[in-house]
Formats: structure tokens, C-alpha cells, sequence
């Protein structure tokens, strides 16, 4: 099984060169890695040109207008050819040893879906706002689709390559999570969560998700279950 690794990167020079060196001495070995920068205004395109030439096989895309995690979530996958793609968030709060786990789960739940759950596992750091907010737009998903989710926002959902590729991403921000979560849920796809570690960061540290984030992630909720 060929897993493809996506990161989606936006000013993250302090932390670009540790996460990729870490997926890729992760398990399993042989896997494919595509790196999207949406722009970035600070040291990191210059070393992701470095990372590519340590890593030649890298799959490195360098967007030059700002349009968001869904948008550059969107290129990623169009260049993944992985029987599985799981999305890698550049910022060192979810831990890429975990792969392993989630291929496990999925080879032995014989499921279509893995998530992996913070709120199953080990999760560190994670401001009130944060824990209440996932937990809140949890509750309104298995409200909504009938399901038994415990972390619906999870950056570590670990989805069949073709399905991946196909989706008709068209949320920019970090609604992206809901509506793949919805498309996923509406084709019939099954779901099995795994507990994960997490060790959240702070704004200080370059956390970019806020409040309106969470309002965006209800509507999108919404449009994808009832309208769209």
C-alpha cells in the first residue's frame, strides 16, 4: 500500500525542516511526500527549495498567491498518486510516528476511513477555546449525519487516494475539514477513529485558526449536509 503524505505549509520557518525530516523517517518507508507553501512571507520557501534538494523525490509546490488551507489542500492531493493520503499539518502538533497506527487500524477494522481522535488519546496544550470549539462542531456533525465521532476537526484523516483526488474541494479555510468530513459521510464511506497524541500551540507560536474559523466550519457543516 503506497501512502501519500500532504502538507499544506504557511509561514512555518521554524518548524518546516523537523516535521519533514520526521515523515520521512516515519513508517512506513517508500512514501510519498507532497509539500504545498500557499505563499509564505517568511523564510520558508527558501528552505523548502533546501528540503527539495535533500529530498529530490519531494513533490514541492510553491503557490505565489495567498488562498488558503483548503485551496492548497486542494493542489496537494491533485498531485498524489497513493492508494491513501493523510494530510500533515507543518507545525509539529501532531506526530507523524503515528502513521503507523492508522495503516494498522485500517488494515484491521477493514473500514474505508481512519481518523485519528485527540480526544482518544494523549492531547496536550489545547486552549479552552479550541477543546470546546472541536467539541461543539463534533456534536453538531454526529447530530447531523448520524454518527458516533469524537473528533471531526482531527488534521489526521487518512482517506482512500482515489476518493482524495476526486473531491471538489471548495472550501479555502479551515472549513475544509467539515466538508470533507461531510462528503466523506455522504458517499457511504465508513469512519473509525484511533486515540492519537496532539500537543496544540499557542497563537504566539503561529497557531492560525481563530473563532471565526469555527462559525466558517458550522455554515460549511450546513451547506454540505442540507444543500450542497
Amino acid at each position: 500500500m503506497k501512502l501519500s503524505v500532504v502538507i499544506p505549509v504557511y509561514n512555518e520557518e521554524d518548524t518546516i525542516e523537523e516535521i519533514v525530516d520526521r515523515v520521512y523517517s516515519a513508517s512506513p518507508l517508500g512514501k510519498e511526500i507532497v509539500i504545498v507553501d500557499d505563499a509564505s512571507k517568511d523564510s520558508t520557501p527558501k528552505k523548502l527549495e533546501g528540503l527539495k534538494l535533500k529530498y529530490p523525490d519531494v513533490k514541492l509546490t510553491l503557490k505565489e498567491k495567498n488562498m488558503g488551507k483548503g485551496h492548497t489542500l486542494a493542489v496537494g492531493f491533485k498531485e498524489t498518486t497513493g492508494d491513501y493520503v493523510i494530510v500533515q499539518d507543518a507545525d509539529l502538533e501532531y506526530d507523524p510516528a503515528e502513521y503507523a497506527k492508522l495503516l494498522r487500524a485500517l488494515e484491521e477494522e477493514k473500514v474505508d476511513v481512519i481518523y485519528g481522535s485527540r480526544f482518544s488519546g494523549n492531547y496536550k496544550d489545547m486552549s479552552t477555546l479550541h477543546y470546546f470549539g472541536n467539541k461543539a462542531l463534533t456534536l453538531i456533525t454526529n447530530l447531523f449525519f448520524g454518527v458516533m465521532l469524537t473528533d471531526m476537526e482531527t488534521c489526521y484523516k487518512l482517506i482512500p487516494g482515489t476518493f482524495a483526488r476526486n473531491l471538489n474541494i471548495r472550501s479555502n479555510r479551515f472549513d475544509f475539514e467539515p466538508e470533507v468530513t461531510a462528503k466523506i459521510l455522504k458517499s457511504g464511506l465508513k469512519i473509525k477513529e484511533v486515540p492519537i497524541s496532539y500537543k496544540g500551540r499557542a497563537f504566539s507560536e503561529g497557531k492560525h485558526i481563530t473563532w471565526k474559523d469555527g462559525f466558517a466550519a458550522v455554515f460549511a457543516l450546513i451547506k454540505f449536509r442540507f444543500v450542497d
